[in-house]
């Protein structure tokens, strides 16, 4: 849905320019702005912060992002933000392309808040969007990551297999849809098609190693069936944990706080050892 893969931009230095305690506007490379709040955590990992990566029509307000927000805080700092087309951040959404762009710019503003690890938790189509920034922004920038955990994630693009899947698509292809997501579920979606195909997910595992990466995903999944997280996690040739929760549905709503807890423990391991690589 744009004329450029997103995040080969590299280089940039990403700087609140507008913030107040706990909220900034942050500016991408492709100068979208981007609301983003911070949270320090109570929890013992004072130089760790997780980056929480919302779901289509999700954003940083919404009540699931703001419960797994808090349970995190028990375990490091947080910084949740709103993808472009989404809540109070400018632009429209391209469903998974350049939002690589945004996750980057609240990773970095993650590190200038003086956090020497940061491990990125996408859910969805967050989810496509750590492991497509994983590969993408790898070495010693800014906005590397050190720890990748993807929730309800799918493996690949255009999935059509279940109903909710197919009601997403015209929500996203046809005018109507998108008059629906404007008004309906207030997202506000970009017109054109993808240009080029960005990446997939699949694709973009076997690039994050050594980077430690969790694909999670549940076993009653609406929208993803459980072939997706096994592609994800085969095509990481043994560099991924797989947790397959029984009975879980789909994203934040059906993350329970026991599995929040879980994540918030694993990332707190990772970012030691993705932060020695």
């Amino acid at each position: 849905m744009n004329r450029r893969p997103a995040g080969e931009e590299r280089g940039s230095s990403v700087r609140p320019v507008t913030e107040r305690p706990r909220r900034a506007t942050l500016r991408t490379q492709d100068a979208i702005a981007i609301e983003a709040a911070y949270e320090p955590g109570t929890g013992p990992s004072g130089d760790l912060a997780i980056v929480l990566a919302h779901g289509f029509t999700g954003d940083l307000e919404r009540p699931h992002v703001r419960r797994a927000a808090g349970v995190f805080a028990q375990r490091a700092a947080v910084v949740t933000f709103s993808f472009r087309g989404h809540g109070r951040s400018g632009g429209r959404s391209t469903v998974g392309d350049r939002e690589v762009l945004d996750l980057a710019a609240a990773v970095e503003w993650a590190r200038s808040l003086g956090h020497t690890r940061v491990v990125t938790v996408g859910f969805s189509m967050g989810g496509s969007v750590v492991l497509r920034h994983a590969a993408l922004h790898r070495g010693r920038t800014e906005a590397r990551t050190d720890g990748v955990v993807a929730v309800s994630a799918p493996a690949r693009w255009y999935y059509r297999g279940t109903a909710p899947m197919r009601r997403l698509h015209w929500v996203v292809t046809r005018p109507a849809g998108r008059m629906v997501g404007r008004l309906g579920l207030r997202t506000r979606i970009h017109p054109y098609d993808w240009d080029p195909v960005p990446l997939s997910p699949v694709e973009s595992v076997p690039l994050i190693a050594p980077t430690p990466l969790l694909v999670v995903h549940g076993d009653s999944d609406p929208y993803f069936p459980v072939d997706h997280p096994r592609m994800l996690a085969a095509a990481a040739e043994g560099g991924a944990e797989l947790w397959l929760e029984p009975g879980m549905g789909h994203a934040e709503h059906a993350a329970s706080d026991e599995l929040l807890g879980r994540i918030g423990d694993w990332a707190a391991r990772a970012a030691v050892t993705g932060a020695a690589e």
